[in-house]
């Protein structure tokens, strides 16, 4: 199967990039998820996010923000015991804020979903190589989310944060050339009515 080169290093990178990456996403919970894990990445790889997913979303109560909206300081404290995930206080703090900050946004939006795909960049009318997309970089829309969260007190959203998030979750498809899930994408992207504010 043709793939994106950094999908065809690992089993678990190649499931996810196959089934997952690039793929539009429109549940609140998949995306808080996303975007909180994204933010956990920062300073390390998605493989080694990828590989303590799982334990990521027990501790974090299945990425529910209205759970994690209601964690204090002693679910800090157990989080930052639990060996399965990444042990960073000002990244657990940022994580348990921005559950807090999404719901004014679900308040306001209506759905987390209808904010994030507010900010969703023109598609492309094909896929691009690797030079491609390495020369177009932060799409404008990554980075003015990165501002309009920030500005709403949400952490560890830069905008390479966010334009890493907007890969993911189908919002660009910046697989390659030729690869065979970003034509995947590309046709359920095509199908897909992105949600709206309420």
């Amino acid at each position: 199967m043709a793939r994106c080169w950094w999908g065809d290093s690992d089993d678990l990178y190649r499931g996810y990039h196959d089934m997952e990456w690039g793929r539009p996403v429109d549940d609140d919970k998949r995306l808080f998820e996303k975007l909180m894990l994204e933010g956990f990445m920062s300073g390390l790889s998605w493989l080694t996010i990828l590989r303590k997913r799982e334990n990521f979303r027990a501790a974090f109560r299945g990425f529910d923000p209205k759970l994690v909206a209601r964690f204090g300081a002693r679910d800090a404290g157990r989080l930052m015991a639990d060996p399965g995930i990444v042990r960073n206080r000002a990244k657990i703090d940022a994580t348990i804020n921005n559950a807090r900050r999404c719901a004014e946004l679900v308040r306001e939006f209506g759905t987390f979903a209808a904010y994030v795909w507010g900010y969703e960049p023109k598609p492309h009318k094909r896929l691009l190589d690797r030079a491609g997309l390495a020369e177009r970089g932060v799409p404008e829309e990554a980075v003015a989310m990165s501002k309009d969260l920030r500005r709403r007190g949400w952490g560890f959203v830069g905008p390479t944060t966010v334009h890493s998030f907007m890969q993911a979750m189908g919002l660009v498809n910046d697989h390659l050339r030729g690869c065979a899930a970003g034509m995947e994408a590309q046709r359920l992207r095509r199908d897909f009515i992105p949600p709206r504010p309420r």
